[in-house]
């Protein structure tokens, strides 16, 4: 009898061996349990508890990471999670790809090229232009986060398509790809929030302060307004305009309307428009004009302008805002602040327009010195009272190259080089994922196309700076919706008369049949 005892009391030993030192470590850390160190303690300790979880379903982490508004605090920095989740998930991968030789990430040469050559161009200019200044770490200069932003983008297109995504969990990858958006409306309950969720908040950050006065239909809910953008872009990925409002499910035109409402609350303008453009594109893929939808499209369309065109004026602030570039009888402020930021947008372009020619062959990089910062914010502080004075070129925002102007953001720091591989990365994704519309699944039709239909609206809205869209940020987002696509497919779909040939071709020729010999008497 104490011979079978044995391992289980070693295995109770070797237990109690660590959780004592470490039951006792915690219970001196509660100490002060706010502190910074103890916080990181607890969040390495979280870690190594979960990490059976993120081992076994890293993938899906990942991808519902991507859209999130969830911040790692125990961090310097406090980097979203998709960044650490494209780095944990890409290792991850790679392990698997050295362990099981069987195992292999999905190729896509026109897609690989592009990106090694962008990055190729953003070394050499960090390189020739001071160097990559990571300030959260201890430097001495700034601008290093956009590069570390930069580089895991590039990153996150191979961790998402380190395995083709199986058929049966197509559903689920898209559901958690659009509705991470859904945490985005946390930060917006700060204000509400009572102390004791102060701890949440270091988690969701608050895109509300305590300063900030609540009043409702003024206030722009933007977390709200990113939440209900991911509920209407799932929608149309999962149903299409034929599943939600031709499907004789009630419900499914009813959330889209709520949803349409809270997107309003934030008073993005370009969220609108991004929504009125997809709307349309989908109808037109999903060849809805060939029907008598084309009419039901036009009536309710007509009762739409003729509610609201009267009463455009009474509607509430934030919804007003967002309405701002259509010729409606508006509210004075509400169109005084729409053009009050599309004013300072063309201000600072303008005055940015004169240093292109000498970045053009040398783009100035991301990174700027301390002094440059010290004088920045000494410079805006003094120029707040002289406004007539100031030099847009010279601004916070585009000494930090947030130039709220996709080619702008690229030709300036990465010269005519960075702006000849992002296009090629562009127009060569745009063809892959036209491709994978036109020869997917059946099954795989509706989310391949809304992911077309994204794609195709952030480049024009890059390329055509309606947005205020900047390299550094944009670049996750095409290289998002170009991994789904591509994982979605195991690759890039092709016709099937092609596959058929390629199948032939492969066939050795040891395995072909020979013909029959005639018969003969």
């Amino acid at each position: 009898m104490s011979n079978n005892n044995v391992p289980a009391i070693l295995r109770s030993l070797i237990i109690y061996s660590i959780i004592v030192p470490l039951a006792i470590f915690v219970g001196y850390s509660l100490a002060n349990p706010l502190d910074l160190d103890t916080l990181g303690f607890y969040g390495v300790l979280g870690i190594l508890l979960i990490s059976p979880i993120i081992l076994r379903w890293h993938m899906e982490i990942l991808v519902f990471s991507w859209s999130c508004s969830v911040a790692v605090f125990i961090l310097p920095g406090r980097p979203g999670l998709w960044l650490v989740m494209v780095v944990m998930s890409l290792t991850i991968s790679t392990l698997e790809r050295i362990i099981n030789s069987k195992m292999h990430f999905i190729r896509v040469p026109e897609i690989t090229w592009p990106l090694l050559a962008f990055m190729a161009v953003v070394y050499a200019t960090a390189e020739l232009t001071g160097g990559i200044g990571l300030k959260a770490f201890g430097g001495s200069v700034y601008g290093g986060k956009k590069y570390i932003y930069l580089l895991i983008s590039v990153l996150s297109y191979f961790a998402i398509t380190a395995r083709a995504i199986p058929p049966q969990k197509a559903k689920l990858y898209v559901a958690l790809f659009f509705l991470g958006q859904l945490t985005a409306f946390v930060g917006n309950t700060y204000i509400f929030a009572p102390s004791w969720m102060g701890l949440i908040y270091l988690m969701f950050p608050p895109s509300l302060d305590d300063s900030s006065t609540f009043e409702f239909g003024v206030t722009r809910l933007a977390g709200f307004s990113t939440a209900a953008t991911g509920v209407y872009c799932y929608m149309l990925a999962r149903y299409g305009l034929r599943g939600i409002f031709f499907a004789g499910k009630l419900w499914r035109p009813a959330i889209l309307f709520l949803a349409l409402l809270v997107i309003l609350l934030g008073g993005f303008r370009s969220t609108l428009m991004m929504v009125m453009a997809t709307f349309i594109m989908m109808f037109l893929l999903e060849k809805l004009h060939r029907t008598p939808a084309i009419m039901v499209l036009i009536l309710m369309g007509g009762l739409a302008a003729t509610a609201v065109i009267p009463l455009a004026h009474r509607l509430p602030f934030t919804f007003q805002r967002a309405l701002a570039f259509l010729p409606l009888d508006l509210d004075y402020d509400a169109v005084l602040s729409a053009q009050s930021s599309t004013e300072w947008r063309l201000t600072m372009w303008t005055a940015l327009l004169p240093q292109i020619p000498p970045h053009l062959l040398l783009g100035k990089g991301l990174a700027f010195s301390s002094s440059d910062y010290d004088e920045m914010m000494t410079g805006n502080e003094l120029l707040q009272g002289a406004a007539e004075h100031f030099d847009a070129s010279q601004g916070s925002l585009a000494l930090a190259n947030d130039f709220h102007n996709g080619m702008l953001s690229l030709i300036i720091p990465f010269g005519i080089w960075g702006v000849l591989t992002v296009l090629w990365f562009l127009f060569a994704g745009l063809r892959i994922m036209w491709r994978n519309v036109k020869y997917c699944r059946p099954d795989l039709t509706l989310p391949c196309t809304f992911l077309f239909v994204m794609y195709f609206w952030e480049m024009l809205n890059f390329v055509s700076c309606l947005g205020g869209l900047q390299i550094a940020t944009e670049l996750a987002n095409f290289c998002g919706f170009l991994g789904m696509s591509v994982a979605l497919n195991n690759g890039v779909c092709r016709p099937a008369v092609d596959q058929v040939e390629e199948r032939t071709a492969q066939v050795p020729l040891r395995a072909m049949p020979r013909p029959r010999p005639a018969f003969q008497r």
